[in-house]
């Protein structure tokens, strides 16, 4: 199989692109482009194999979307768009390539949808979703209509991308396959650079440097904005600011330009003061629970600042903000049992996503229902994942969702979960999608939290365990002790702060 072409692009633009076919339109990256070129009246086709939410969305715009992969899907199209996760040789990309079809990794397509707009580029080892989105829901606040494409639904919006009438263009940029290289950022924005991914990056150091690379690639009227608190990032501010660059720090350190103090997060959300070149800007709030929001909407402020946003608005901004689909979303309650969502997959994320369910839990007991992402991550990071799986009271984990990749014996699910320091009756190794919902009805009782966790496809277990609760609720034969009381006291249960 030949390499993944990230050339840049020059000077294409969406609409050279003509007809356009993805191939796995259904994922949030991919399916966000689609939105994105649809709004734009450009025609778009795809290809997937299963039904993901997005799909019916983009029907709606007039995207023809194939429920196989087939060379015919590629008759009359032009532009050929593939992710990471599509492997060289698919048939698609073997036939658009015997046909001469113009044929672009999905960076390289959002980078020709980027021209003409200024780019907010948002990358990080976590918290790009959710900082992209405030930076989205504070510039439109602000009456600036950004074009947008997030790895994630606005929960208000309910939209992933979106071609608006104003200057900006704000984006994900996504480091694992070093493909945010393709952009040409006038803001880039790091959030943090965490071990993960080293099975293309070697080691932290050359992750790090990768990032380095994506912030030079701002122009000299551009800044960078990072984190103070870690020393990967104060370390590439430093050097950035050593070559004459214009960057921006957001943080608890002393030094940092937009800095945070009386950070506090409940169950009804996170407030702080912030102070900027040492000025205050008064108290910050967000509706949405979680310290290491905080953080990210800190990261939000100052790029929102700086752009000349009316403190005003991004005050006002981040106190309604809707949260994001798959980012602590919650999906119901049954039984009085609350259900929530969370992408989270990399321990760093993991703990403080389950720190901040302990909060909302209370008296209650947290039941987290993990699917790891990748056989290398789960391999590499094994020990930490099951540190933070530990958080929780209860946990059900499935095998590794990990495309392409290859399992060794020993890996995987079954290993991570005889790692979790949980007593053998507080944790099971479920790898049969249909057995989970028997297995979370089984623990699950009035009080819990019950959270889905990890790879894409567990976003729709959701709506699984809540048709299995329910039914349960409903049924009066059910013996409500032999179904929903595992035996397992809540060793981490606190009281939720005031």
């Amino acid at each position: 199989m030949s390499a993944v072409d990230l050339t840049p692009i020059g000077d294409l633009t969406a609409e050279q692109l003509g007809r356009v076919h993805l191939v796995g339109v259904g994922g949030v990256g991919m399916s966000g482009l689609a939105r994105l070129l649809l709004t734009r009246g450009i025609p778009v086709s795809g290809s997937e194999l299963r039904d993901w939410p997005h799909l019916a969305g983009l029907r709606a715009l007039g995207g023809v979307v194939h429920m196989t992969h087939e060379v015919s899907n590629l008759d009359d199209v032009d532009t050929v768009v593939y992710s990471s996760a599509i492997p060289q040789d698919h048939l698609e990309l073997v036939e658009a390539r015997a046909r001469g079809l113009r044929v672009l990794h999905r960076s390289q397509a959002l980078a020709a949808a980027m021209a003409g707009r200024r780019t907010i580029a948002v990358a990080g080892t976590h918290g790009k979703t959710t900082t992209t989105s405030m930076i989205t829901v504070i510039l439109q606040h602000a009456g600036r209509d950004p074009s947008f494409v997030i790895g994630g639904e606005i929960s208000e919006v309910g939209s992933n991308a979106h071609h608006g009438s104003g200057e900006h263009f704000v984006a994900e940029a996504d480091e694992h396959d070093r493909s945010f290289l393709v952009y040409q950022p006038d803001v880039a924005l790091i959030t943090n650079i965490d071990a993960d991914h080293l099975n293309n990056f070697g080691d932290l150091a050359g992750l790090a440097a990768t990032f380095g690379e994506f912030a030079r690639l701002t122009p000299p009227d551009g800044f960078v904005v990072t984190w103070a608190d870690a020393p990967a990032t104060r370390a590439l501010a430093e050097s950035l600011r050593a070559e004459g660059r214009t960057v921006y720090t957001y943080g608890e350190a002393q030094d940092a330009d937009l800095r945070l103090t009386e950070i506090r997060s409940t169950g009804r959300g996170v407030r702080y003061l912030a102070m900027l070149d040492g000025a205050s800007l008064g108290e910050i709030t967000l509706p949405v629970p979680g310290r290491h929001l905080g953080l990210n909407s800190a990261a939000a402020v100052v790029t929102a600042l700086r752009l000349g946003v009316p403190l005003e608005k991004v005050t006002e901004a981040l106190a309604s903000f809707p949260g994001v689909r798959r980012r602590f979303e919650l999906k119901g309650v049954v039984d009085g049992i609350r259900v929530y969502d969370e992408y989270a997959y990399h321990p760093t994320s993991m703990t403080a996503a389950l720190e901040t369910l302990r909060e909302v839990a209370g008296d209650g007991r947290l039941l987290v229902v993990f699917q790891p992402y990748r056989v290398y991550r789960t391999r590499d990071l094994l020990a930490e994942m099951a540190t933070s799986l530990a958080i929780a009271d209860e946990a059900v984990i499935l095998e590794v969702f990990g495309p392409g990749e290859v399992r060794e014996p020993g890996e995987g699910g079954a290993a991570l979960t005889a790692a979790v320091d949980l007593p053998a009756g507080a944790k099971a190794f479920t790898p049969s999608w249909s057995d989970v919902p028997g297995e979370v009805v089984r623990r699950a009782r009035a009080g819990d939290v019950v959270v889905t966790m990890g790879a894409p496809p567990i976003s729709l277990m959701g709506d699984e365990l809540i048709a299995a609760l329910t039914a349960r609720a409903e049924s009066s034969a059910v013996d409500a002790g032999a179904n929903g009381d595992s035996g397992y006291v809540g060793r981490h249960a606190r009281p939720e702060e005031g």
